[in-house]
């Protein structure tokens, strides 16, 4: 028995909906077990920008820091959509990215038996899918300067820069030979080693590491031939590790193999402790769905499983994450579903009643 600080961040859209029965789950963790969670919630994305001025106030990524863990549902929406605005909501989710330190991004994807057929692929293509992406976090084309845009005599121009150095490449492969060498010792490095440098560089330093890791099988394999294989045989996949572009990319169209973005959750850590712990931020991989957002029915099955993720990655309690996913796939057992994974003969629920039918598992 334990007490955690714990920051969440609800965000916008679907996302104070989906971390309420997210935080349901969490509190029926606390009854089960014992432990004291202190949720303090605070505003990120374009509710920060309604309220204050800014995606997040610099007291909230102070907050930030001096929790165990934080927690993030969704930021964005048509609302504040405009590309040219001096302050967006995705500034917010940046800005904690790079405040707290957290480059690397793990993003599972299982393929529940139950829903084999809420994806557009085939069954038989989907059985055994069980993968984790690693993506890189806070480098390459998304942080690389210069970046802009200018006017010359010859039209409209821009720049960005995709840049690396040895050291972030080292870390974010560390992790993920180490997630491989905890699971099926398969590791595939994800490059573009055929026509950019920064991807040679990648692929020159994963093989000098993997002298490191005899046990862990390493391949390499192209963005583009990834993408495909992904979805013509996922499941022979185990950990995929890559840099900060390709790894947003793939994940989304990965997401499409547990047949909604609704079921995949992810975590973003940063330094670790002996112990494997350290401060995360935990988000579903989805975005704030403003268009069902104030109707129930969004999934919160993402946002759950985050909050799992969170209870082994960030506070060091594997039983109690394992009760979680356990209450999840009870639940998927058991037939019920939300709008996006309903199938016929299941029984459709809300955002709500998915959170409490979780919840009194996790309590069973």
């Amino acid at each position: 028995m334990g007490t955690y600080r714990i920051v969440a961040l609800p965000g916008d859209g679907v996302g104070p909906e989906v971390m309420a029965a997210a935080l349901r789950v969490l509190r029926a963790v606390e009854r089960r077990f014992g432990h004291r969670f202190q949720v303090e919630e605070d505003l990120v994305g374009g509710a920060c920008i309604d309220r204050h001025g800014v995606a997040i106030r610099p007291e909230t990524l102070e907050r930030c820091r001096r929790a165990q863990a934080v927690l993030l549902a969704a930021v964005g929406g048509p609302k504040w959509d405009d590309p040219t605005a001096p302050v967006r909501p995705e500034q917010g989710l940046l800005a904690l990215r790079k405040g707290l330190g957290l480059f690397a991004n793990l993003r599972p994807v299982k393929v529940y038996p139950y829903l084999l057929g809420a994806s557009t692929l085939r069954p038989e293509v989907l059985e055994g899918v069980d993968l984790v992406v690693v993506r890189e976090l806070t480098g390459g084309i998304y942080f690389g300067r210069p970046q802009r845009q200018w006017r010359s005599r010859r039209g409209r121009q821009a720049v960005d820069t995709l840049r690396y150095s040895e050291g972030e490449i080292r870390r974010i492969l560390r992790v993920g030979f180490e997630l491989a060498r905890l699971r099926r010792k398969r590791l595939t490095s994800v490059d573009k080693a055929n026509i950019l440098e920064s991807s040679r560089l990648w692929r020159a330093i994963a093989q000098e590491m993997a002298k490191e890791y005899p046990d862990v099988e390493l391949r390499h394999m192209l963005v583009d031939a990834c993408a495909m294989h992904l979805i013509r045989r996922p499941a022979d996949f185990d950990v995929i590790v890559t840099e900060n572009m390709f790894g947003d990319i793939l994940t989304d169209g990965a997401a499409m193999l547990a047949g909604s973005m609704g079921m995949l959750p992810s975590a973003s850590l940063g330094r670790r402790r002996r112990d494997g712990t350290g401060l995360g931020l935990y988000e579903p991989v989805h975005g704030s769905a403003p268009d069902i957002a104030g109707r129930d029915v969004a999934n919160p099955l993402a946002m759950v499983l985050s909050v799992a993720m969170m209870l082994r990655h960030s506070l060091g309690l594997p039983a109690e994450a394992q009760a979680v996913e356990e209450a999840v796939e009870r639940v998927l057992a058991a037939g019920y579903r939300t709008q996006d994974i309903a199938q016929e003969g299941t029984h459709l629920v809300g955002t709500r009643e998915m959170g409490e039918k979780v919840a009194e598992a996790v309590e069973e």
